[in-house]
Parts: C-alpha cells; structure tokens; sequence
C-alpha cells in the first residue's frame, strides 16, 4: 500500500496586491515529504521561505492550489476547520520565541497541553522542560529568561503534545552562535526521538546541512532540491 506523504504541495501559488501592482511570492510549488523527515527550506531574503511555511502550516491560504497534511485538504476547510486539523498534530517554533509574557516557563508549556485536552498537562510539560534544561527555571516568566532559554522553552512548547509536524522559521535567527548550536541539537534531537516530521526555513547553513533534504527557493521559484523530498514541477493538479 502506497503511504500517504504527510505533506504535501500541489502548484502552490501566492500574489498580493501592491501599490505597483501585482507581485508573486510563490510560483507553482509542488513537492511532497514522508513522515519522520526533515527539511530545510533556505534562500535570500524575500525568496518566499517564510509564506511558504504559513501556507504549509495552514496559516494563510494560497491564491492557487493546495496543501494536504495527512492527506487533508486544507483549502477545503475554514479557518476554524485549518486550527482543528493543527490540534494536537501540528507544533510551531519562531525566531521571535512567541512566548506569552504573563505566563510562566511552565505555563507557557502547559497551555497548549491543555487546549489539546490532555490529562495531566502540568506532568507533561515538567516532563519536556527537564528534557531541554529549565527544570530550575520553571515559576520564571519569558522576560527572566535568556534568548536561549526562551528558545528552549519555546521548543518545549511545541514539542509537548508531540506533534505530527513541527514548523520552525528561523529558529536559531536571534541567538548567537554557540547558543544557536545548542537549539539546533536539541530541535533535531527531539525530532528524532519522536519521529516528527520537521520543515524549518533557515539561514543557516549549519543547520540546513543538518536536515534530511533542502529545498532553495529564488524569487517563489524552487530552483534547487536535495535529499528525500519529492519535487514534482509537472505534478497532476
């Protein structure tokens, strides 16, 4: 039986309106991972990396085509019915950490546990905070935290309801270079040991190298792939 990639893009297209007039951020991106691999989409500024995670993540919709996640199709769904299909599968790192101010490490780790419905949100999330190093820092509030322990919690937030996929768009992009290393070991870590399907746009060629594929992007065009990812530039619409 055939396994069914757990995303996949079919002549993905973007355009916006602008005072100049139309302007193409994405072209006709068609492409397809399976479960458990990782890619990293990389490029120049303005290349169309970062909408093109929106549009996999469901974040934003494309003007053409579509996108499946497990096979559903979110073009067929509201924006209501996109945040379900997210639930409990799909987990996002940022560069900007996205941490709620007023709401501690642990609360900050808990929240989405308890919007997935879990049982014990509180166990699960002193869990994965001890598995990225902020056992100690658990009652201190984002502003407390360093950019690294900042990012640190934020990756134990994505990763606590164990997501299907993992979205990450340049999360090593405010951190220094050592630091960035660390975060770069443990999201890859944490991606292996819970066979989480990992898309993250970088810079960085360190950690692009690090990825199963990459995908490059110039001006919304894929001009460049290597590794397991499927890039079908004449795939059935």
């Amino acid at each position: 039986m055939q396994k069914i990639p757990v995303i996949e893009a079919r002549h993905l297209s973007k355009h916006v309106s602008s005072t100049e007039g139309g302007l193409t951020i994405l072209d006709n991106i068609s492409f397809q991972m399976e479960a458990g691999s990782s890619l990293a989409v990389v490029g120049a500024s303005g290349s169309g990396k970062s909408t093109l995670l929106g549009l996999l993540a469901g974040l934003d919709i494309p003007t053409d085509g579509r996108v499946l996640l497990d096979g559903v199709d979110l073009s067929a769904l509201d924006e209501d019915g996109r945040a379900r299909q997210r639930a409990g599968r799909v987990g996002f790192v940022f560069q900007s950490f996205q941490l709620l101010p007023s709401l501690t490490a642990l609360e900050n780790v808990m929240l989405p546990l308890e919007l997935a419905g879990s049982s014990n949100p509180r166990e699960a999330a002193l869990q994965v905070l001890d598995r990225v190093g902020l056992s100690s820092r658990l009652q201190h509030y984002p502003s407390q935290l360093s950019g690294g322990e900042q990012q640190r919690c934020a990756i134990a937030r994505a990763f606590a309801i164990e997501p299907r996929i993992l979205f990450a768009d340049e999360p090593t992009g405010n951190l220094d270079q050592r630091t960035g290393a660390r975060v770069i070991e443990l999201l890859l870590q944490l991606n292996q040991e819970l066979n989480t399907t990992l898309v993250l746009v970088t810079h960085d060629p360190a950690l692009a190298e690090r990825c199963d594929a990459q995908l490059e992007l110039d001006a919304g065009c894929i001009v460049d792939h290597r590794g397991p990812v499927v890039v079908m530039q004449e795939a059935e619409q």
